[in-house]
């Protein structure tokens, strides 16, 4: 733990390192390569990097024609143009054939900071988890970030990648037999009292809340849900048996994200209280990135809180 970086700065250097590795990989980006920094990429194979410009549903029609001839194409803008303008063109020209096309949505929720309400995505993940094959994807930090590019080139189909734009605590390189798999969570701390579920820059916050709540003398499991869709129901509904109760945190609308999928499995294998912590159903606001967080209640604090209410729902 310790070094703070970008997911779209690793995202880009990974992309570099395994995507350069791959002849088939082939990067589009709509005039934002600077920022979603696919441009990394391009500067080292710009003869397979384009800019497609200000054209988000055309520059994905683009990516699904180049995988109808066996590339593998990663297509770029903000998660809020990615996910939101270019929908109708994932949807039915991508997902629909299942074509090779990996969507990479940057500068996603609230942490995005100054640049308002209208850029802070934060219905990205419930939009692409709707849609049937799509595989959804958010990486807590850098070294997540290098693992899960390496993955997403090796799968054979449609992924959204939901990317950041402020540096992140590292804290996935300690961790013991680290292993990234899409649709597999990761157990970052054990625990029976409660079970924090966490995916993007919010795992550094639950593993924050679980060091809250263990001075109180509650022990809580945090587990890294990386991946939304498909989700981990085995590792799920085995820590609903065992410790009885869940608190679900994300940096995203509550409705139709990492919430919804956890309690849509809990509900229907083993009913526990799961209560979700994230947005509340509102747009964001401009302002600082650290400041709009505690704002939005988005701290390690409320979460503990969070898991001291499920923990009194427990039958």
């Amino acid at each position: 733990m310790g070094e703070f970086v970008s997911t779209r700065v690793a995202y880009g250097e990974a992309l570099k390192k395994f995507g350069g590795a791959n002849e088939k990989v082939i990067a589009l980006d709509a005039d934002l390569a600077c920022c979603t920094m696919s441009g990394t990429f391009g500067t080292a194979y710009p003869d397979r990097h384009f800019n497609i410009g200000i054209a988000e549903a055309n520059m994905v029609d683009i990516g699904a024609g180049l995988a109808t001839t066996g590339k593998i194409v990663f297509v770029h803008s903000f998660a809020i143009f990615s996910a939101g303008r270019a929908f109708d063109q994932i949807r039915n020209s991508v997902c629909y054939p299942h074509l090779n096309v990996k969507v990479v949505g940057t500068h996603a929720g609230l942490s995005v900071g100054e640049d308002g309400a209208t850029h802070q995505c934060i219905e990205d993940m419930a939009l692409m988890r709707a849609i049937p094959g799509m595989t959804v994807i958010c990486p807590c930090d850098g070294h997540e970030t290098e693992a899960m590019v390496k993955a997403v080139i090796d799968y054979d189909g449609p992924c959204y990648l939901r990317i950041g734009r402020a540096p992140v605590e590292t804290v996935t390189d300690t961790i013991p037999n680290y292993h990234f798999e899409i649709g597999k969570g990761i157990e970052l701390t054990q625990g029976n009292d409660v079970t924090i579920i966490a995916i993007g820059l919010m795992v550094q916050e639950a593993l924050k809340a679980q060091k809250i709540l263990a001075q109180e003398g509650i022990n809580a499991r945090v587990i890294d849900m990386h991946t939304v869709k498909p989700l981990d129901q085995e590792m799920v509904i085995k820590a609903a048996k065992e410790t009885g109760a869940i608190v679900t945190t994300e940096e995203h609308n509550v409705l139709g994200g990492l919430g919804g999928a956890v309690a849509e499995c809990v509900a229907e294998n083993c009913p526990v209280p799961v209560l979700r912590h994230g947005v509340n159903d509102q747009f964001g606001r401009s302002g600082a990135a650290a400041a709009l967080m505690v704002r939005y209640g988005l701290t390690p604090e409320v979460i503990a809180q969070k898991a001291k209410v499920a923990i009194s729902m427990k039958k």
